[in-house]
């Protein structure tokens, strides 16, 4: 336990200087670093939904850069194969068939307007999230780790678009919301992007040193009381489970599944750390209760005509 203790003391302090590091790049948006920075940390993925200009792109390219990972952004298309993101098998000089690898091998993906591309595609990416490796011409090949896919969405435009099945949300950890700047932030943002200015980011972990305190959080104790709140959570979303509220019963179509409760305990225990606690309550459940549950829950024609949000809905069972 006392190295543990240690170790989370040491995770708290680089955690600290890396928020410090970003800060030179990125103006606000407090939240969606954290959130961010805890699906890395949980071995997660994340989907970033916001309209254009919030610099989604930017944080996720700043947030590389500070973690000392390479990265690729792939610009989602709807013409975009599969091959074209995963890699494809030529023919060498020597008339021999050699892989060469796609943008996929990277430690962090930004896969933009992940809706704009066919299933086909969509399915490709899923699968390496899901499995850290992809197969071509019937090899398997592991993808670098720590490995790690941030999609944007535009919530905006609908059409000419594949949005992804709720099956398939499922796979990412978080959805995170970005909203506008406030005035403030956003006078900060104009005054520093439209000078010349080169701030240049000092990488603060290693990918080793991410691996280890991914582990490290892993191995963080649960009390069978924040266990039982995390998943009767989960299970207060589904509307015929004897736990669902009246307002679930009444708003929701389909609830989250088990995928969730398990997130939710990676997120709160990564969350404890975060703020030097050796072990996570049901404050840490409650803080990470939304972006975790926000794309698993299905409302229905009820809620869609009274204009009940998903947020509300999760408000009202925390």
């Amino acid at each position: 336990m006392s190295n543990n203790v240690e170790a989370i003391d040491g995770f708290v302090g680089k955690y600290n200087e890396f928020k410090n590091e970003i800060a030179k790049v990125i103006v606000g948006q407090d939240d969606v670093v954290q959130q961010v920075l805890i699906s890395v940390f949980c071995n997660g993925h994340c989907l970033l939904v916001g309209v254009p200009g919030l610099a989604k792109t930017l944080l996720v390219q700043t947030i590389s850069d500070s973690l000392g990972l390479n990265f690729n952004r792939i610009q989602f298309t709807p013409d975009l194969m599969p091959s074209d993101i995963v890699g494809a098998e030529i023919l060498d000089e020597n008339r021999n068939f050699k892989f060469v690898k796609g943008p996929l091998f990277a430690n962090i993906i930004l896969a933009d307007e992940i809706n704009r591309t066919p299933p086909k595609t969509q399915s490709a990416l899923l699968e390496a999230m899901q499995e850290r490796s992809v197969t071509n011409a019937g090899k398997r090949y592991e993808l670098d780790k720590p490995f790690f896919v941030l999609a944007t969405q535009n919530p905006i435009e609908q059409e000419g678009t594949y949005p992804l099945p709720e099956a398939q949300l499922d796979r990412f950890m978080f959805n995170v919301i970005l909203d506008y700047p406030s005035y403030e932030e956003e006078l900060q943002i104009v005054k520093q992007t439209t000078v010349k200015n080169n701030v240049s980011l000092s990488a603060i972990m290693s990918a080793e040193e991410i691996i280890q305190y991914q582990e490290v959080i892993t191995k963080l104790p649960v009390t069978d009381n924040v266990l039982q709140y995390a998943v009767s959570l989960v299970a207060k979303t589904r509307p015929d489970s004897d736990k669902a509220t009246d307002v679930v019963k009444q708003y929701i179509e389909w609830g989250a599944g088990p995928r969730a409760s398990q997130f939710m305990l990676m997120a709160a225990k990564c969350h404890a750390a975060i703020n030097g606690k050796y072990a996570p309550d049901i404050e840490d459940v409650k803080a990470v209760a939304k972006p975790i549950l926000r794309h698993r829950i299905v409302k229905n024609y009820k809620a869609e005509a009274e204009g009940m949000s998903v947020d509300q809905i999760i408000e009202s069972l925390l």
